[in-house]
């Protein structure tokens, strides 16, 4: 276990449940795009934040696969879900703000749902973009802020605080979109979307590829 790990009795126990409950249904949510931003993935792929392995049915059979997952809670269904899909896969305990990763090491960089709880996501991102080989890809699927001024903007500040806590950290107004594009690739292909959800509050989408 390294300093990046934890082990939260309740928190990580139900988001773990969260998780795999809602597979099937965040699947019919972002299927379709997954399989077109996956389609071309090869190589030395770096995941971060696989969760329970959600992604795992998308990588090609036999994809070598590190999956930067701190939350301990995650393992045991994130191997089960790689054994069941033929994914090669090494777990890594860490947080995407440091990598243990060698720079220009990696083909691409997949990243979904995550940056919403990490603490500092342009450093993530910069991490990301440091580890990826040249013309690698960082491949994303986000939820994130309405714009500013709207009430599902001031809907999002109600609720992040309780929502925060029980989600370990995922905070609904972050505007990881202008993050990504100022983070330093060389060039950014991103669509803003909404998607139909009980949780409005995290409807408002983007998802792209960015070439280091």
């Amino acid at each position: 276990m390294t300093e990046a790990t934890h082990d939260r009795a309740i928190r990580g126990r139900f988001h773990r449940w969260f998780l795999s409950t809602t597979e099937e249904l965040l699947e019919k949510i972002h299927g379709d795009r997954k399989r077109a931003l996956f389609a071309k993935l090869e190589g030395n792929i770096v995941e971060l934040g696989p969760g329970t392995g959600a992604n795992c049915r998308h990588y090609p059979k036999g994809a070598s696969v590190i999956g930067i997952e701190p939350n301990l809670k995650m393992h045991e269904p994130l191997r089960a879900n790689a054994d069941r899909h033929g994914v090669d896969l090494e777990i890594r305990g860490l947080r995407g703000e440091s990598l243990d990763l060698e720079s220009d090491s990696a083909d691409a960089v997949v990243c979904t749902l995550v940056l919403c709880s990490v603490d500092d996501p342009g450093q993530v991102i910069g991490e990301a973009l440091r580890v990826l080989k040249p013309g690698g890809r960082f491949v994303f699927i986000e939820h994130v802020a309405a714009p500013a001024g709207t009430w599902l903007r001031r809907l999002q500040g109600w609720v992040q605080r309780p929502w925060t806590f029980w989600f370990e950290g995922c905070r609904p107004n972050r505007e990881t979109a202008r993050v990504v594009e100022g983070a330093g690739f060389s060039r950014v292909e991103l669509d803003a979307f909404r998607v139909k959800s009980a949780f409005i509050h995290v409807s408002p989408h983007i998802a792209g590829v960015a070439y280091k």
